[in-house]
């Protein structure tokens, strides 16, 4: 079987490794590559939404990122063991009327032996912001490493 290192049991160091490719693979809006993180029968728990498997996880993304525009991501490692990590995030985003967010939310993971995420358990709640007041400004993409991250930034 293929494996994702870092693989489990993490370390601080492999853990904030995991948190930063995770954050870098979302901020690509790419449900593909998302998507190959995960095991074949991953289990979900977003917001409402209870996604299982990579197919259906590929379709919940699809639709989040059509309706999430210019979405731009940070997350950052909260707490770690064995084989699961407590991460914490923030997103920007914007609607099709131009009404801007600030999601925030924490997600609990647990991966498989192979460094694969088997469970992804997420709450989420969305602040409507001032397109003044938005902090992430870098390009689309992955976020610049010299770029303030959630604690800097005071969130």
């Amino acid at each position: 079987m293929d494996s994702k290192p870092p693989l489990p049991p993490f370390t601080a160091d492999t853990a904030a490794q995991k948190v930063r490719m995770a954050e870098d693979a979302w901020n690509s809006r790419d449900p593909d590559r998302v998507v190959q993180v995960y095991t074949e029968d991953s289990r979900w728990r977003n917001r409402a939404e209870f996604p299982v498997g990579r197919s259906q996880i590929r379709e919940f993304l699809q639709h989040k990122w059509a309706k999430e525009l210019d979405y731009r991501l940070i997350k950052e490692l909260w707490a770690y063991t064995d084989n699961r990590i407590a991460v914490r995030f923030a997103y920007e985003w914007h609607d099709d009327a131009g009404n801007w967010f600030r999601s925030y939310g924490n997600e609990n993971w647990e991966f498989n032996e192979y460094g694969f995420m088997q469970r992804r358990f997420a709450s989420i709640n969305d602040l409507p912001i001032e397109a003044d007041d938005r902090l992430f400004h870098w390009p689309l993409g992955r976020r610049p490493d010299e770029h303030a991250g959630l604690s800097e930034l005071g969130l």
